[in-house]
Order: structure tokens, then sequence, then C-alpha cells
């Protein structure tokens, strides 16, 4: 019994401790599991966190990627410049070219006396607008009197021999058919009558002189015009000019119609045709515009001026101009064919010579042209453009051939 309870205590003390071993053993192994899922879980957030940060680099490599992409795209884009383009315009306007030039009178005449005498009377003064034949003034000739009178007593004794004469002659020739006389006397008595003749018909001549000489004692227009100058008076000696130069009575201006010289540069001389119109202006009155007409030209260039002289007429009944008056001719050129205009403003001037830029597919092409005339703003293109080509305004002085261009949409006007 004792022996009973003593193995019933050993089992139980057996037990006891298989017991506590196998709690032992159970710890042991429920710690080796934390401890391996602890690693693990450690591992997880390792990975996780290397994988953001991977994601963290490739989104920032990208972005930085692309924002120099961006930017290089931007650069790109502002090195490309912007113009403004303007299409030239067909044709060109017929050019005016302003020449000075003078007025002078139609007609325009000094008058002289052609007697010699004393100034007896004058009838006009300058500013007298007179007509054909008006007596302007009148001469005293008491010396050309005084050989009229000889001259015409002159004639009657020519007239007398001569009559004489012939009548000799007759009877000669009548005494010849009888043979009373000679024929050389009767050859004479007939030549003697011839010459008196011709001595009757010489004093004729020059009673008919001097009562011409006598005429001119009367001093008259010779047109219908303007006195512009009076250059005598009253009691005045007056010389015809033998052996000296004549003085002038009056001066006479025929002002309903001038004429107008213009000296046209060679370089025009080809556009100046006859017929066509021209406007006249004066710095005495610029408002005032004047038609006239180019009547003739000289058809030679002038070697030391190198010029052409044109002859303009105008109608000055209504007085608007004044004979000798500085005026100022505007003559029309016609335009060339086959010519556009552009502004001042596209011209690039450059070493080769002068050049325009043009935009043809994006790109600039300097382009050299010739002009034919400059009007100030715009200039007349007569080779190197058309109507079609985009011509840059304002181009820059850096400008070349091939740079690329970003054209700019055309302003739209503003409504007035």
């Amino acid at each position: 019994m004792e022996i009973t309870t003593q193995e019933s205590a050993d089992k139980a003390t057996h037990n006891s401790k298989a017991m506590n071993h196998g709690v032992v053993k159970s710890h042991a192994a429920a710690g080796s599991v934390s401890e391996s899922e602890g690693r693990k879980g450690t591992l997880v957030v390792g990975i996780i966190l290397m994988a953001l940060l991977c994601a963290a680099i490739v989104y920032g490599i990208r972005s930085r990627a692309t924002a120099e992409n961006k930017l290089k795209h931007s650069t790109e884009e502002a090195a490309i410049p912007s113009v403004n383009v303007i299409h030239p315009s067909g044709g060109s306007a017929a050019q005016e070219i302003v020449l000075p030039g003078n007025t002078l009178a139609f007609t325009d005449t000094p008058i002289y006396a052609r007697t010699n005498g004393y100034l007896r009377r004058w009838y006009v003064d300058i500013g007298s607008h007179v007509r054909k034949g008006q007596l302007l003034a009148e001469i005293e000739t008491p010396e050309l009197d005084q050989q009229l009178q000889q001259a015409e007593a002159d004639l009657k004794s020519a007239e007398a021999n001569m009559q004489l004469a012939q009548t000799t002659s007759v009877r000669w020739q009548s005494l010849l058919e009888k043979h009373a006389v000679s024929k050389q006397e009767t050859d004479q008595m007939v030549s003697d009558y011839a010459a008196r003749q011709a001595n009757y018909a010489a004093s004729q001549a020059n009673v008919r002189r001097l009562k011409e000489l006598q005429g001119y004692e009367r001093v008259t227009a010779p047109f219908d015009g303007t006195i512009t100058a009076r250059n005598t008076d009253i009691g005045a000696l007056i010389g015809t000019g033998s052996g000296a130069t004549p003085r002038e009575l009056f001066h006479l201006a025929a002002v309903g119609r001038l004429r107008i010289y213009v000296a046209v540069p060679e370089v025009y001389a080809d556009s100046v045709r006859d017929g066509e119109k021209v406007s006249i202006t004066q710095d005495a009155d610029p408002k005032i515009i004047i038609s006239g007409t180019i009547s003739r030209n000289s058809s030679a260039i002038d070697q030391t001026s190198r010029t052409l002289n044109v002859q303009v007429d105008v109608d000055n009944s209504k007085g608007q101009l004044l004979p000798g008056a500085y005026v100022f001719v505007h003559l029309k050129l016609p335009a060339a064919s086959h010519t556009v205009t552009i502004p001042s403003n596209t011209l690039l001037f450059r070493a080769e010579g002068l050049r325009v830029g043009v935009v043809r597919d994006g790109v600039v092409q300097l382009i050299p042209i010739t002009i034919g005339h400059d009007f100030g703003a715009s200039v007349e293109v007569t080779s190197g453009l058309t109507p079609n080509d985009a011509v840059v305004l304002d181009p820059s002085d850096s400008l070349t051939s091939g740079t690329k261009v970003e054209v700019n949409a055309p302003q739209q006007k503003e409504a007035a």
C-alpha cells in the first residue's frame, strides 16, 4: 500500500515534470513563431519603403525630364522671332516731280522810236492795258518834216525833167523816121528819157520813205497787252540808235497767255510728252492750282546743266500769274510697267546691295531688289518682288537668309 502510494507519488511527480516540460516546449515553440513573424513584417515594411523610395525617385526623375522638355520647347519657341509682313501693292502710282520755273509773257517786246526828234506827248503809263494800234506817244520831228518837203520838191523836178525827156525822145524818133537825124542822136535821147524815169522813181521812193518815217511820229501798240515799263518823258531827245544803243520808250507784254520754261533733269527727259497737262503753283498762294500744257521741248540735253528745256503754255486770262514770277511746275511721270510698291521700312541696306526679307514656308529669304522711284514713305520696285510675296516689316539688322520666323496675324484697322 505504501509502495503504491509511493509509485503514485512518483508518477505524479513525473507527470508534473512532463507537463512542465511540455509547457516549456510549448512556450519555446510559441516564441519561435513570434520571432519569425516579426522578421517577416520588418522585411515587408522595408520592401514597401524601398518601393516608395524607388517610386519617388522615378517620379522625380520623370518630373525633372518633363520640366526640362517643356523648358527646351519654350526656349525653342521663344528663340523663333515673330514678324509682321505686308504684301506689295501691284503697280505704282504715277510719280510727280516738282520743278521750278520762270513765267514769261507769251509775247514780250520793247518799243523803240523809228525816227529822230523830241517826245511831244505820252498817253500810257505802266500797268495800262492797251489794244493793238492804240496810240502810246507822239514824237516831234522838225528835221524830218524839212527833209520830206525837200524830197517832194525834188520829186516835182524829176517829174518835169522826165516829161521833157519823154517829149524829146518822141520827137527825135519821129525825125529819125524822116531821116532828118542820125540814129546815134535818137538813141541818146531815148536813153536820157529812161534815165529821167529812173530819177523820178528814185524821188518817189525817197518821198515814200520819209513819209513812212514821219508816220513813226505816232508810236502805237503792236499787239494787245500791258505796258510794263515807260522809260521816256515829254521833251526827251529821241534817237533811232544810229551809231549808238537805242533807248527803249515802252515795254509791252501780252499777259493773257504765259509761257513757262522748266529745266527737266535728264533722267526724266524720256517721260516728257508734248500736249500733256501739268499743274502750276506759286509760293504767293499755294492753294491756287493753275493748269498748263506742255507745248514743246528743245529735244536736246543741255551739256552744262544736263537738263531738257521744256515750255509750258498757261492760259492767264484771269490774271492769276504775273510775268517773271517764280513758280513750281508739278510734272506727272507715267508709272513703269510690271512694278510693285512697298513701304520704305521694309528695306535692308547691306554691303552686297539693297535687300528685303521675304517669308516663304516660315523661313526668311533675303531678296535683292531694284528701286525705280523713291516716293518717301514708299518706294517703287521694278524687279525682285511680286504682289504675292510676304515682305517683312521693320526687319532687324541681324536678319539673315534661312532664319525661321513666326508670322503675326494681320492687325485689323480700327474703324474711324
